[in-house]
């Protein structure tokens, strides 16, 4: 496998590959191609199967204000790779990753995803964090009929035929966590977010529950991605009386936002803060004694008791170092590499038509417990998990859903909901 890669990296111990399992349904025989294919939408694909490797493209910010963030995804994307190569690779044949930086850029993600798609023709790409990033890729990928693996978790309301959604959507991690703020006592809420379409989104789905709920909303302040001064707005949220905050800030906004709570006083005692962006790799940069006690909301933590996050988290540390964390949108990245795998074996084809119809039920032993792709939506079946950032800087469970919620990315199942989409 060749990675274009910014630094070197340690090697990966092979044992891991052998303690994950996958299944998907029906029993199609593997064959593959052996020319290049041609997609359903009758554009030509130019993925070349015929010889002994198949190329993937990883497009993730390696530089810019989400580079804290999503260079974890790489490394747990090139985790995924190395593991399935191990253990035979993808219809006999070995993954050839390409990797391109978005740079935080959603025109550039655009720019990198078309030259995967036509100039190194990928067979699928994996990445993107930002929902701003994701909605300019998403009419490059239905334009060439290409295949993008998205792992964050996002404000729902959308569905493409094009992508498959690792990450949660809104019913899995928004809802749940405002559920909980409830049940704990909650009866007002500012929020505040970053100044583009996820927290604008989530947050115009926090208002209609709200209402539904009798719960007050005090203010609501944006802030540009990359912004780092935070005094104005952190003065707003002590002076609002607000019972929590609900915080949709994205990449290292989080380090100025945190900071200044501290600073000022505010703690997880008097206001705590309901994360959905912070994860165990941002903990460190933000600072535990800034953040300790504080909330968050995602379907998977470093801390998840469970035999294939053993496995996976020994792995990553055996790759990157002891020192190093997992988070949820690294272990979802990880898992889309290896549910892409099984689709394809299950499809016995790398063709995206052939792919989008064996997705159905495919489902993966993932670290965070067991998930099951929706063929209809593209999202998958997902355990709901609100934690708390201990003193060891790792988030653990407080709470967590009966098992895996279906997706509802558009919210059919809330009366509330109606008319958001």
């Amino acid at each position: 496998m060749t990675i274009s890669t910014p630094r070197p990296r340690a090697t990966l111990a092979l044992a891991a590959a052998a303690a994950l399992t996958l299944t998907a349904c029906g029993s199609r025989v593997a064959t593959g191609e052996t020319a290049a294919t041609a997609s359903a939408g009758g554009s030509a694909s130019c993925v070349d199967t015929s010889g002994d490797t198949i190329k993937v493209g990883f497009l993730n910010s390696l530089s810019g204000t989400m580079a804290i963030s999503e260079q974890t995804v790489f490394d747990s994307l090139t985790l995924a790779a190395e593991e399935i190569n191990a253990d035979g690779g993808v219809l006999g044949k070995q993954l050839e990753v390409v990797s391109e930086d978005g740079a935080s850029e959603p025109t550039i993600f655009a720019e990198k995803a078309q030259k995967l798609i036509s100039s190194d023709c990928v067979a699928a790409v994996f990445g993107g964090w930002t929902s701003a990033s994701r909605k300019a890729m998403l009419p490059v990928f239905e334009g060439s009929d290409a295949l993008l693996f998205y792992p964050v978790q996002y404000e729902g309301l959308e569905s493409s035929e094009n992508i498959f959604y690792s990450g949660a959507t809104t019913n899995q991690q928004i809802v749940p966590a405002l559920d909980y703020l409830r049940e704990q006592g909650a009866q007002s809420l500012f929020l505040v977010g970053s100044d583009y379409v996820f927290p604008r989104t989530a947050n115009k789905i926090i208002n209609a529950y709200a209402a539904e709920h009798g719960l007050e909303i005090v203010g609501e302040e944006y802030a540009p991605l990359g912004h780092t001064d935070f005094a104005t707005i952190v003065g707003k949220v002590g002076a609002s009386g607000a019972d929590a905050v609900f915080n949709t800030l994205n990449g290292d906004s989080n380090v100025a936002f945190f900071k200044e709570y501290s600073n000022v006083g505010l703690s997880a005692q008097d206001m705590p803060v309901m994360s959905v962006s912070i994860a165990e790799e941002e903990i460190g940069g933000i600072g535990l004694e800034n953040v300790e006690g504080q909330l968050t909301a995602w379907n998977y933590y470093q801390t998840v008791d469970s035999e294939a996050n053993a496995t996976f988290v020994e792995a990553f540390k055996a790759a990157y170092g002891e020192d190093r964390v997992t988070s949820d949108p690294m272990e979802a990245a990880y898992t889309s590499l290896h549910l892409w795998r099984a689709m394809v074996e299950e499809a016995g084809s790398f063709d995206v038509a052939a792919v989008q119809e064996a997705a159905d039920g495919t489902t993966f032993e993932a670290p965070e417990g067991t998930v099951t792709v929706d063929g209809e939506n593209h999202h998958l079946s997902k355990t709901a998990l609100i934690g708390r950032i201990g003193p060891d800087g790792l988030i653990h469970t407080e709470w967590s859903s009966d098992g895996p919620i279906d997706p509802d990315p558009y919210l059919e199942s809330y009366d509330w909901a109606d008319g958001l989409s």
